[in-house]
């Protein structure tokens, strides 16, 4: 009978022996007011609970020793922290929260490559990462109004979102990005801004402006739409891009834009809208374009326009020069519904019109029907298309949808 209670007892001991070893502890908030605290849990190796910072703290606060932190990490309204570090930490389970940091300098986890999703907002002081490893996962990225002139240690391989916008400083972001399910928007960051994604394939949607390049040479297909308003760059390739599945494309307002060139595209699931690039004249970067699922809508100082492969346009067919594209619309006539005499290609009403000097201030034509008295201006023929939008409506959408996932996030 002895013999059994010792057996227990040390039994009981082994196990106690094992919670301890594993040196995990938990709880539903850890709150963080003082270095001192952060000492107080220095014999735990990984937290397992949301680890919350005040905003009465210590200038730096210093996390080395903890490898683990299951849950978030939140930092917030604080304008005495200048160095937020860890030498050891190599995982943020959930949100990775910094907001409203008007001292925060320097930003250092070294071993940190997995966090649950990136939320750094009005960090107006920080002007560097210090990420040696590099963060290689996250589910959302989202970067604004910060002092940073690179993203260098953000490279995940894999995202749901990525948001990057107001980071006046910001002159250069590459990443290894593969694919992204929801939606990558950059806008309004440094004026010379080089954005580069060589190994991305898929997305689902993109929001692109005030960038001066966008390298996506991998890119096959877009889920979604692909809209660029107001950039710098002079010519966009995207060399092996076959489709949008469901969405636009669109090119707004790129007042530099010369050339697009998108050789392999067969297929845009909504609508296509090229305006107001003003020092473009010719559109012949589509050779093998043959659907479109929404309208057809052209505003510019075109000379010429080409679309070869051109079978199936679901919506309306809008063009407008400021130059003599009449050569140009003789082509497309052909294709018209055949109450204006065409083959029928063209689904929706048909208009091609040269020499008008107001070619690039409208951009939100009357002319948007489509087949069986649908709207012309739909994605996938059921009338959404931004074919119909104005400039000024697109820029104003954007900017609502930036704000929309900065809430959500």
């Amino acid at each position: 009978m002895f013999s059994k209670q010792i057996l227990s007892v040390l039994a009981a001991a082994g196990v106690a022996s094992a919670a301890s070893s594993s040196n995990i502890c938990k709880q539903d908030t850890f709150t963080i007011n003082s270095q001192a605290d952060i000492t107080d849990l220095l014999s735990c190796t990984t937290l397992t609970g949301d680890v919350v910072i005040g905003n009465q703290t210590d200038a730096t606060l210093d996390f080395t020793g903890i490898k683990v932190i299951d849950g978030d990490l939140s930092l917030l309204n604080n304008n005495l922290v200048s160095t937020l570090k860890s030498d050891t930490t190599t995982e943020i389970s959930g949100a990775f929260h910094l907001q409203n940091l008007t001292t925060l300098s320097t930003l250092s986890f070294g071993d940190l490559t997995s966090v649950g999703s990136i939320n750094w907002v009005s960090l107006t002081a920080l002007d560097v990462l210090t990420f040696t490893a590099g963060i290689k996962s996250a589910k959302s990225i989202v970067v604004s109004d910060t002092f940073l002139s690179s993203l260098d240690g953000l490279d995940v391989a894999s995202a749901d979102t990525i948001n990057i916008n107001n980071n006046r400083r910001l002159v250069s972001y590459s990443s290894s990005l593969g694919n992204l399910t929801t939606l990558l928007n950059i806008n309004a960051n440094g004026l010379d801004l080089q954005v580069s994604f060589p190994e991305l394939i898929w997305i689902a949607n993109m929001t692109i402006s005030n960038v001066s390049s966008f390298d996506v040479p991998s890119l096959k297909v877009v889920n979604g739409s692909m809209r660029f308003d107001s950039n710098f760059f002079t010519s966009f390739n995207a060399p092996n891009l076959t489709e949008t599945t469901s969405g636009d494309i669109s090119f707004v307002s790129n007042a530099e834009l010369t050339n697009i060139t998108i050789p392999m595209l067969t297929t845009i699931g909504g609508g296509f809208l090229i305006a107001n690039n003003t020092a473009m004249d010719k559109v012949t970067g589509f050779p093998k374009l043959k659907t479109v699922g929404g309208a057809v809508n052209m505003r510019g100082n075109f000379t010429d326009i080409e679309l070869p492969a051109l079978n199936d346009v679901k919506g309306a067919f809008d063009i407008v020069s400021t130059g003599d594209i009449s050569s140009s619309c003789s082509t497309f006539k052909k294709l018209a519904p055949s109450s204006q005499g065409g083959g029928g290609q063209i689904q929706g009403k048909y208009t091609c019109d040269s020499n008008n000097a107001e070619a690039n201030s409208d951009t939100n034509p009357t002319s948007t029907g489509s087949s069986s008295g649908s709207s012309a201006t739909g994605s996938s023929g059921n009338g959404n298309a931004a074919a119909g939008i104005s400039v000024n409506s697109l820029a104003v959408l954007g900017l609502a949808g930036v704000a929309v996932i900065a809430q959500m996030l």
